[in-house]
């Protein structure tokens, strides 16, 4: 039987999650104090006289309550370049893509809290089984191009692939009142009123959070710049519905079975 391919990117993962909590986290982020601004020198702007952190917080606070939304992820790890493009909401369901490298493409689907389905690109399921014999290599390719694999959700494997589908879990590292979060301009993220707030960090690396100006201020997008993970996060479509559909029978290969 063929070998199936391992499912676990984690340092890639790992990677993924440091970049989306960088901002304000403990481990990423600067110790030095918001400098709040004086009757004399109160910036004006769309949040009017809060400081950088009590914007930040409210827009983290609002994008954790959010029903769904998507994660768009471009990240430059050491290894190899990491994106994926993936829907989620608060029901568990989760629906898109994580590309690990140039080429290697996995397509993600979650239902229900029961089950995944990962569809691998050849590549991806080459890279894989690169130590078996050609024969191995062909047979599993053979076998599962074009199909769903399914795996319980509750598998390690299967855990460490849906660490980006946990919003949570996602954004669980922000830190509270988180200091050093400087007001930046105004900007457009995706054609919308966006302000920038960056917080300085350690060893050269920055990050800066664009927070909608009007309406929910959730978060648009997140940027680390310098460090060794480099990389953008940008969230959109909030409210939409997930289209996270159980694929055909006859397209799914059980690995339970």
């Amino acid at each position: 039987m063929p070998v199936h391919p391992r499912t676990r990117p984690t340092a890639a993962v790992a990677a993924v999650l440091c970049a989306a909590l960088a901002f304000g986290a403990t481990a990423c982020g600067s110790t030095t104090d918001d400098a709040k601004p004086t009757q004399a020198t109160k910036p004006a702007g769309p949040f009017g006289d809060l400081t950088g952190s009590q914007i930040v917080d409210k827009a983290f606070a609002a994008t954790k309550s959010a029903k769904s939304l998507t994660v768009d992820v471009d990240l430059k790890t050491a290894d190899d370049p990491t994106k994926a493009y993936l829907s989620l909401d608060g029901q568990g369901r989760c629906a898109g893509t994580l590309t690990m490298g140039v080429d290697r493409t996995t397509e993600l689907i979650k239902a229900d809290d029961k089950n995944v389905y990962l569809r691998f690109d050849e590549a991806f399921l080459r890279e894989q089984v690169k130590d078996e014999s050609q024969e191995v290599q062909d047979a599993t390719v053979k076998e599962l191009r074009g199909r769903w694999v399914k795996t319980p959700a509750s598998d390690p494997d299967s855990e460490d692939m849906l660490a980006l589908c946990d919003l949570d879990g996602l954004l669980s590292g922000f830190e509270q009142g988180a200091s050093g979060i400087a007001k930046g301009k105004e900007t457009t993220i995706d054609g919308q009123s966006a302000l920038a707030l960056t917080e300085p960090g350690t060893g050269g690396e920055t990050s800066t959070v664009y927070v909608a100006t009007k309406g929910t201020p959730y978060v648009l997008r997140i940027v680390t710049k310098g460090g060794e993970e480099p990389g953008t996060l940008t969230f959109s479509k909030y409210g939409k519905p997930v289209a996270a559909k159980v694929p055909a029978a006859k397209d799914i290969v059980d690995v339970e079975s």
